[in-house]
């Protein structure tokens, strides 16, 4: 077990998860941060159960929220009532929960300027409910106003109350409709990185018109005629098999790692050679094809693992990974594989994670991405 660091994993009776979880956890470990993330079924009891790990750990400091699934202990949970725990303790100046707001640039200056301005975060552990009235401005707008690299994710739409943040053990830090979180002051050495989980199956290109989510013409050229010839022969013979293989990549401007946004293929227009897409672009934006699928995911996460562990000083001492509820067992047939090569990678530290609505990456929502955080 990691100094400082613990976690704790229950599925199944609802009632016992939490005596479950702390059966786990080291008695006396002065920890004063709990990152807390539980499944739908869990989620009528998600407010008492914090109340019962809080009252019987000590720890005052909650965030987290109700995933569409969970990965932890290498499994994945969906439809089952579970919780995943990660415990820490921290320098109690070092770290600020912020509670679920909807307006992020007058709130977070409002409540935690000083401590903002005393600390300068370098990372904000953030959770957004898909409800908000627009995530791309508010997800934004966090990462300005805290100054903080931004990592997370989309949590349940279906849920009352899915965002936790603050010391809910006193019954508030429970919120809906906006975004919370956890910031970390420099002091608290972390580590991120995200895995697109596509491949490029074609040069980047410039969109020479558009009109909202359609795309008309490509390098010059109708839309598909230039989509066809990037997917290749094979995929245009059965165009149906297309869904949940072919992806739009926007390229991410300015990114020195050749990031980019995945979006959906919405349809396709072969009368006037249009292709629609799951997001708006303008005329001179960029885009590429890319290619998802088992193989193309996993190549991907060990290239990112591979990246992160040579970033790292020496061994992590826990992780928080966000992953794409498009994810885990839908993607790789299996459940485990992404919890597992992290694992294989960095070794059996404390890791709790959920599966998302989305995923956030510095100030920006991704698709069909994983998200890892390290503590080192």
């Amino acid at each position: 077990m990691s100094t400082g660091f613990a976690a704790a994993y229950a599925k199944g009776d609802l009632p016992s998860l939490a005596q479950r979880c702390l059966g786990q956890l080291p008695p006396g470990s002065g920890a004063n941060l709990g990152i807390l993330y539980v499944t739908e079924p869990a989620a009528p009891r998600f407010q008492q159960l914090v109340q019962e790990l809080a009252a019987a750990t000590g720890i005052a400091n909650w965030v987290g929220g109700v995933g569409l699934g969970l990965c932890a202990n290498g499994e994945e949970v969906y439809d089952r009532p579970a919780a995943a725990l990660l415990t820490a303790t921290l320098p109690e100046d070092k770290f600020r929960l912020f509670a679920p707001t909807d307006d992020p640039a007058a709130d977070l200056p409002r409540v935690h300027a000083q401590w903002i301005e005393a600390a300068q975060p370098s990372l904000a552990l953030v959770h957004a409910d898909p409800r908000c009235r627009d995530l791309v401005k508010i997800t934004i707008e966090t990462g300005l106003a805290t100054g903080a690299f931004l990592v997370g994710g989309l949590v349940s739409h279906r849920c009352a109350t899915p965002l936790l943040a603050s010391a809910a053990a006193k019954g508030d830090g429970f919120g809906t409709a906006g975004i919370s979180g956890l910031m970390l002051s420099p002091e608290v050495a972390v580590a991120t990185a995200l895995t697109q989980g596509c491949v490029p199956i074609g040069p980047v290109r410039r969109i020479d018109e558009a009109r909202d989510n359609v795309v008309m013409v490509v390098d010059g050229r109708p839309a598909l005629s230039v989509f066809k010839d990037d997917i290749g022969p094979a995929l245009v013979e059965d165009m149906r098999r297309l869904g949940n293989v072919i992806f739009a990549g926007l390229p991410v401007a300015g990114s020195d790692t050749g990031d980019y946004l995945v979006r959906n293929l919405l349809a396709i227009d072969p009368a006037n050679g249009w292709i629609v897409l799951g997001a708006e672009v303008e005329t001179g934006d960029q885009i590429l094809f890319c290619r998802r699928d088992p193989d193309s995911a996993r190549a991907d996460m060990g290239r990112m693992l591979g990246q992160l562990a040579r970033r790292l000083p020496g061994p992590p001492k826990a992780g928080v990974y966000v992953s794409c509820v498009a994810r885990g067992v839908s993607l790789f047939d299996e459940p485990g594989v992404e919890g597992a090569m992290i694992r294989e990678t960095f070794g059996d530290i404390p890791l709790v994670g959920f599966f998302a609505n989305g995923e956030i990456s510095r100030d920006r929502l991704y698709g069909h991405t994983g998200v890892l955080t390290l503590f080192t």
